[in-house]
């Protein structure tokens, strides 16, 4: 029985997981992350 119970947990924090991209993708904010992303490579490298 406890197996089960970690084989559904495990399916459903993926399934949650994946849920919460989605709905971040459609929020835009995967623009959001890579424009923070960016800024951060280039303050580390120097060039901005």
């Amino acid at each position: 029985m406890k197996n089960a119970i970690r084989k559904y947990a495990g399916w459903f924090c993926a399934l949650l997981g994946l849920c919460m991209m989605v709905f971040g993708a459609l929020r835009g904010e995967v623009a959001v992350v890579f424009t923070k992303a960016v800024n951060i490579c280039l303050e580390c490298i120097g060039i901005g």
